[in-house]
């Protein structure tokens, strides 16, 4: 069943920055071909960071300085150009430079590191967050409910537990992050004044619905979408940090809170879907995307899923309890 065409595509070479939108590209196993192959680490935390700690960020750009080579990824990065607030640049080329912009733009011990081997694990490891810090990144109240992370798998709450991000890529929990032009629509009803850009949300690929209504992408969850060459399997909903609220001066996007609270209120704080590779190959704009169903056996499976999802949101809210306030 086709479901729509591809509207946009985008890869980010430096996380939580200003990405790059493609005409075409390759997927492959680990992403969008040179997706996130940098990141800004915290020297003092010891941890990569992100935009929902250092919002900053999100006032940068960054491009390559050439297209990287097929085998790009860990341990085989090329250098980038990060545009400032400013609108000054620096190149990797000099990371000195680059390292003492940043610390200057943020106030805080930074640097802009390449991603690692896979082998690197130290170099992925991630900091326990307090509660504290977790209603900071999601813009939370004081008091407010956590967010709901229980439709993760068991396994990847496990890693995420580990480590900063997945190794072998500097995303937050998948491969490739998906968003329909529907579920935009959807949120734009509900708040005719809020600037429900889809560069606000960061996806790597957005695609056109056409005339569907409602939160189209959530009725994929478990099943396959495919183009001419590529396929991926819908995993879990992507829950909203703070990010989509924040200005974004190198696309022109003022600040504007009522898009999260409106992204709460009315999708339980989920827009868009992540997702696994599962056939690599080219990808253009303007390609139709199929979906196919979870199969009977796929099906059976999810109530047997549903089940143990229940349980695990209990383990998930007690765990929240005993976490460091």
């Amino acid at each position: 069943m086709i479901v729509g065409e591809i509207a946009e595509l985008w890869r980010y070479p430096v996380k939580s920055m200003g990405g790059e939108r493609l005409r075409s590209t390759v997927i492959d196993q680990r992403a969008v071909h040179a997706d996130r192959l940098w990141a800004v680490r915290d020297l003092d935390l010891g941890t990569i960071t992100t935009a929902r700690r250092l919002p900053v960020l999100l006032g940068c750009s960054a491009r390559f300085v050439s297209e990287p080579p097929p085998n790009a990824g860990p341990g085989v990065v090329t250098d980038v150009v990060v545009t400032f607030p400013d609108s000054t640049e620096a190149t990797t080329t000099d990371r000195e430079r680059v390292d003492a912009r940043l610390c200057e733009l943020t106030g805080k011990n930074v640097a802009l590191v390449p991603l690692p081997r896979t082998d690197d694990k130290s170099a992925y490891r991630g900091i326990r967050p307090s509660k504290k810090d977790i209603r900071s990144q999601f813009a939370i109240e004081d008091g407010g409910n956590l967010p709901d992370l229980s439709m993760f798998p068991i396994h990847k709450l496990a890693e995420l537990a580990l480590y900063a991000t997945p190794l072998g890529i500097f995303a937050d929990a998948y491969p490739l992050h998906l968003l329909t032009t529907a579920s935009l629509q959807t949120m734009s009803a509900h708040e005719p004044s809020g600037d429900f850009d889809s560069r606000r949300f960061r996806p790597n690929i957005l695609i056109d619905t056409g005339a569907a209504k409602g939160l189209a992408e959530q009725g994929w969850l478990g099943g396959v979408l495919r183009g001419k060459e590529v396929a991926c399997r819908v995993e879990i909903p992507t829950v909203r940090c703070s990010m989509p609220l924040r200005e974004q001066q190198h696309f022109g996007l003022d600040a504007d809170p009522s898009v999260v609270r409106t992204v709460s209120r009315h999708a339980d704080r989920c827009l868009g879907v992540y997702a696994d590779v599962v056939a690599e190959g080219a990808v253009h704009e303007g390609e139709e995307i199929s979906f196919e169903a979870p199969s009977r056996q796929g099906v059976v499976e999810s109530s047997v899923s549903r089940l143990a999802t229940r349980l695990k949101r209990n383990a998930v809210r007690a765990g929240s309890k005993i976490m460091p306030g």
